[in-house]
């Protein structure tokens, strides 16, 4: 199966290509044409829905491609359908405009992104942004849903992207389809993000992000890995907290936020109430239960991922940067938001 977008379509046409077979037909006559399709046919179109059916339909097998007909170059479907489910990203193409220094987050979670998307706000002076570059037009639509932030610096027009991946696996796939479509599609970011828990140690946790790397040609570099004219830099998140009422097994953003709570005194006003609920239960809390008693007696009203961002605009400088430096991510952080390393933009 082929499928052809992009403005020179023409020139990968064949005689019997299906053109455009989207005109005036509603869903249940593209569901039916979708059905029709053999997997032998090219099909020509610049409609997102048809896109989406025959990317489902076709996403099993190396020979099913989406071709962007200005490069010349082509996606699996495979890899057009997780593009299209996780990142919102339009494989029509054709953007115009200006673009702007850019670096794009992927993190694990929401509570992840409501995380590092206070930090970018609190430490490197950013604020929530409506509109994009053009290097970040291709998933424009990707920050109308929950959680998912585009920020913007005005002082040297610097845009952040903070994006949730549904896990490490998660991460770790956006951050290879997002580098294989950047190539596709001809456009570019300075610099990738790539936020995963340590699940058993350091070593392990990189390994899975220069596995991905592999299918690319890649450099080393003081902080990351190049990739083209984009750096990949990894950011693991572990940092261990031993508390003799809570259960810790393994670190996640929770972690930080336990550190940071601990710091700005908040934890030892709630110990009371988790001896008590330890002793009820039977049990020692989890990090996250303890966040949520936290959130409690912040007097915080609203669900877990305000309660992060609230509490991290409200920290005290130098506690939050303490954390970060102790979690050996400051640096990573700081070269995100677009300073060089040694701490200048």
């Amino acid at each position: 199966m082929r499928v052809v977008t992009g403005s020179r379509w023409e020139e990968f046409a064949e005689e019997n290509s299906a053109l455009f077979p989207e005109y005036r037909k509603n869903r249940d006559e593209l569901l039916t044409f979708t059905s029709s399709l053999k997997g032998n046919e090219t099909v020509v179109t610049s409609s997102l829905e048809l896109i989406d059916l025959i990317a489902w339909r076709f996403r099993k097998g190396e020979e099913n491609v989406l071709i962007y007909s200005d490069t010349g170059k082509a996606l699996t479907l495979k890899e057009v359908y997780e593009l299209r489910k996780y990142l919102d990203f339009d494989v029509r193409g054709g953007f115009s405009g200006e673009e702007a220094r850019t670096s794009v987050l992927f993190v694990e979670g929401k509570t992840d992104a409501k995380f590092f998307k206070a930090v970018f706000k609190k430490l490197f002076e950013f604020k929530e942004s409506r509109s994009a570059p053009r290097n970040l037009r291709f998933i424009e639509r990707v920050f109308e849903r929950d959680n998912f932030d585009l920020l913007r610096r005005e002082g040297d027009n610097y845009y952040l992207a903070v994006i949730p991946s549904e896990g490490n696996s998660g991460v770790i796939r956006n951050l290879g389809n997002f580098l294989r479509a950047m190539d596709v599609f001809d456009f570019r970011v300075d610099r990738v993000g790539a936020a995963i828990d340590v699940d058993e140690d350091r070593e392990s946790a990189l390994a899975s992000i220069t596995g991905k790397l592999s299918g690319f040609k890649h450099e080393k570099t003081p902080l990351g890995y190049r990739v083209g004219e984009t750096e990949v830099v990894p950011l693991i998140i572990g940092l261990p907290f031993e508390d003799e009422l809570i259960e810790w097994k393994k670190p996640t953003v929770e972690d930080l936020m336990l550190h940071l709570i601990a710091r700005e005194g908040l934890l030892d006003k709630v110990k009371p109430g988790l001896r008590a609920l330890n002793e009820s239960l039977g049990r020692k809390l989890k990090p996250k239960e303890v966040m949520y008693l936290a959130l409690s007696a912040y007097g915080h009203w609203g669900n877990l991922e305000g309660f992060y961002e609230l509490f991290v605009m409200r920290s005290r400088f130098r506690n939050l940067k303490a954390v970060l430096r102790e979690a050996r991510l400051m640096e990573e952080l700081s070269y995100l938001a677009g300073m060089e390393v040694g701490g200048r933009r």
